[in-house]
């Protein structure tokens, strides 16, 4: 869901800002009209305006995070002490420098008076709607250490996936950078030093290793041009992956690339699958349930597009197995178990069973995509290294050549 950033007078006459998610500006100005405030300025987050204040003195909060304060949460609560008292204990322990303030913000609330659902609803950045929806219904119900429970459940595999997808990426990163270094240093060191050599003799160089001192003369020149060259490219490609346009390219190629496509698939069917039946458990409402759930695979746009679809033809009266099957990117098993969920009343069931299998099916997935990429990368490695070996051995056996023919 898009972000918008604004600046509002409050109650008191002071001028507040912030960021807010919204589906659109319209509902953005609605919900911080709702929130007792007057908005002043509206305007779409980007990188120049967007709010960092969670990356400052403690680093992003991980699903890990989330999860060891629900079961901090819930071993408290069990203890039979209050919530005001439990948030105060962990907001001192909790080690999240962004979340360990929010804890103390949430204190200071609940002591006020403010039910912990509100409150939490106040700090977008730091807690989800997934966790102000389970704490909501937990307070509704009486049943709030239940909802910290299967929150912890949730951040947990989160979690899970998170770190098998994690491991699947790191190795080819390594092994790029690795080739990175080797040829740079190869272009900038061992090539001039080699060429060096036949400098003062007169041996007609072959085409290939004209081309490797070409490369490696711009390289010894510019090497800060190559440099600013990659950083660029490194910053432009991950603010571009923000963009609408980026998030489509990107989200596309990965459920079309053979290589990565089964992980990314098992992953958003697994994570829906999770977050919907966490979600309707707990007693929340079906349309609402799907749109907190379109949010958590923010990672890829077209399993958000598609969840959305599936909410408002649902809210149409649709079942929900239909434009599920209609989108085309979930596999044929988490349509069958939607229907038969459907039919039989049992639709968290299926969907708690959907989630399992395919939690499963990501680590067996990620797997097979290491198989393909570790001899994949060590291959094009052998191959760039293998070509400046080249270079530099036709000169030499061309100079061999003509010692022996004196």
């Amino acid at each position: 869901m898009p972000g918008f950033v604004y600046k509002a007078i409050g109650p008191d006459g002071k001028e507040k800002k912030g960021s807010i998610q919204a589906a659109s500006s319209e509902q953005a100005i609605m919900r911080i009209k709702g929130d007792g405030l007057i908005p002043v300025e509206v305007a779409p987050e980007n990188v120049l305006n967007k709010d960092i204040s969670i990356s400052i003195g403690g680093g992003k909060i991980t699903s890990r995070d989330y999860c060891v304060f629900c079961r901090q949460m819930l071993a408290i609560l069990s203890a039979g002490v209050s919530i005001i008292n439990a948030l105060q204990m962990l907001s001192e322990q909790t080690e999240n420098v962004p979340l360990k303030k929010g804890i103390a913000k949430l204190a200071d609330e609940v002591g006020k008076g403010e039910t912990l659902s509100n409150a939490m609803r106040k700090q977008p950045k730091i807690f989800p709607s997934i966790f102000v929806n389970l704490v909501e219904a937990g307070e509704a119900t009486g049943t709030l250490e239940i909802s910290f429970e299967r929150m912890a459940l949730q951040f947990e595999k989160d979690n899970q996936l998170q770190q098998v997808v994690k491991k699947a990426i790191t190795y080819p990163i390594i092994v790029g950078v690795v080739a990175v270094g080797v040829i740079f240093a190869m272009m900038t060191f061992v090539i001039p030093t080699f060429m060096g050599m036949f400098a003062d003799m007169d041996v007609e160089m072959p085409a290939i290793t004209q081309f490797v001192i070409s490369m490696s003369d711009f390289f010894v020149a510019y090497w800060w041009m190559v440099l600013i060259i990659v950083a660029a490219a490194v910053f432009l490609i991950k603010a571009y992956a923000k963009t609408i346009s980026g998030r489509v390219l990107f989200g596309m190629l990965k459920i079309k690339l053979p290589v990565i496509k089964n992980v990314q698939v098992k992953s958003a069917s697994a994570k829906f699958a999770r977050t919907l039946s966490t979600l309707l458990r707990a007693g929340v409402p079906m349309m609402q349930a799907l749109e907190i759930t379109a949010n958590t695979v923010e990672d890829n746009i077209h399993f958000q597009r598609a969840i959305f679809t599936a909410r408002d033809q649902v809210s149409n009266g649709s079942s929900l197995e239909k434009p599920i099957k209609m989108c085309g990117l979930f596999p044929p098993m988490v349509e069958h178990m939607i229907s038969i969920g459907e039919e039989t009343g049992n639709l968290e069931d299926m969907l708690e069973n959907v989630a399992e299998y395919y939690e499963e099916e990501v680590t067996t997935a990620t797997e097979q995509m290491m198989a393909v990429l570790e001899p994949m990368m060590i291959l094009i490695l052998a191959l760039i290294v293998g070509v400046i070996i080249l270079a530099i051995l036709q000169p030499m056996m061309t100079l061999y050549d003509a010692v022996g023919a004196m």
